[in-house]
């Protein structure tokens, strides 16, 4: 059933780094201008945002095996008009059908997690499974670039609707609600109301802003460089081809997994959660800051802060872990869904943020200048620190 977590969520990780590896390409082809390349980016997160107050209260009442394996139906119809999008608008339309068919699926991870595990061993089993997601995003690098660079983009995306179709089943044929030894908790029948008093509930529960503030940015800054904005930036301030670029992204997706899989073990014997999440993002900001600091900087020591950012970039899964000691076990699916909001609107706002800032900065004959992208990672560092301010700064709620 792990493995099957692990394949739904990095599904899910694939198809929000998908468009990275092909956006030249992509752009290209489109005529799609910074903007709307990452509005495209965005719109699968606008889909997820959406998507979360139905799925939290579809996982608490239906399960998470009912509710993901409906919604892979609407993924695979996106994934499948993705490749014969014809122009910003089809793209666009077809990346919010992508992010709905995938709205479920990290959170279904985590209430399956909840269900079947407790305490630090509900946070190991957390960071493995994110840690096996971060396969989706290697997948979405080099052997995508290379996908592509034999059967176009278009035949690329045309690909992963049947490999949407492939994980679903998996999913359904291997997973299950509750574990074998234990009774599934009463799920008495809820009426329209009672179920969004329940949602209401979730907001008033003290110490939720303080999360809030630091989900917001927490993995949104990490993912719009990683799913959107590394591959033009290696394009066209390094210039590096699809191939160059997807060994870059495929660097950073080994990042990832080898962060996660040092935050559980870091919790347990050396630090409290509070100071390794607020030591992650600091660093994060760190590598944008000198991203956007270093006029000129060489092909290896961007690569380098590239690759760091996302290893220091592992510590939203203790928000996750933080925000789940606040809410009742009998609200699991609509808390974790309602924390999922603030992701989900930082991953849906900065890209588009980011390809405003982008897009100030004309074009120096088909490429964009590398001030253009300094200044974005410049947004993107400051909107992190912003998160930590929150996060310290706020007050804390009473662990359940």
């Amino acid at each position: 059933m792990m493995a099957a977590i692990a394949a739904m969520t990095g599904l899910s990780q694939f198809h929000r780094a998908a468009l990275g590896v092909v956006a030249p390409d992509l752009s290209a082809d489109l005529a799609l201008s910074p903007a709307v390349l990452g509005a495209a980016n965005g719109m699968f997160f606008a889909a997820l945002l959406v998507a979360q107050v139905p799925v939290g209260i579809a996982l608490d009442r239906a399960g998470p095996r009912r509710t993901v394996g409906a919604l892979t139906g609407i993924a695979v119809l996106g994934a499948a008009c993705q490749a014969f999008a014809t122009d910003g608008t089809t793209l666009l339309a077809a990346r919010f059908l992508v992010g709905l068919g995938s709205a479920a699926s990290f959170m279904a991870a985590v209430v399956l997690c909840a269900r079947w595990y407790s305490g630090a061993a509900m946070t190991l089993a957390l960071s493995r499974v994110f840690a096996l997601s971060q396969l989706g995003i290697l997948l979405a690098g080099a052997p995508l670039a290379a996908l592509a660079g034999l059967v176009g983009w278009r035949g690329a995306l045309g690909a992963s609707a049947l490999l949407t179709a492939a994980c679903g089943m998996v999913w359904w044929r291997l997973v299950r609600d509750d574990p074998p030894d234990r009774p599934p908790p009463p799920r008495k029948a809820e009426t329209l109301r009672e179920a969004l008093v329940g949602q209401v509930s979730i907001w008033r529960l003290p110490g939720l802003p303080r999360v809030l503030s630091m989900h917001l940015v927490a993995y949104a800054a990490a993912a719009t460089v990683l799913g959107l904005w590394a591959g033009p930036y290696l394009a066209d301030v390094h210039g590096l081809d699809a191939a160059g670029r997807g060994w870059v992204l495929a660097a950073m997706g080994v990042a990832m997994p080898a962060g996660l899989l040092a935050v559980g073990p870091l919790e347990r014997r050396f630090a409290p959660r509070r100071r390794i999440v607020t030591a992650g993002a600091l660093l994060s900001a760190a590598m944008l800051g000198g991203l956007a600091a270093w006029p000129g900087a060489p092909l290896g020591g961007a690569v380098l802060l590239l690759v760091l950012l996302v290893l220091f970039s592992a510590y939203p899964v203790l928000v996750v872990a933080e925000a789940r000691s606040l809410f009742p076990d009998h609200l699991v699916g609509r808390g974790a869904t309602t924390v999922n909001l603030a992701q989900v609107l930082g991953s849906a706002l900065l890209p588009m943020l980011v390809g405003a800032v982008v897009g100030l900065f004309p074009e120096v004959g088909a490429a964009r200048p590398e001030a253009a992208y300094r200044a974005g990672f410049g947004v993107l560092g400051m909107a992190l620190l912003a998160g930590v301010v929150g996060w310290l700064a706020l007050p804390r709620g009473a662990a359940r």
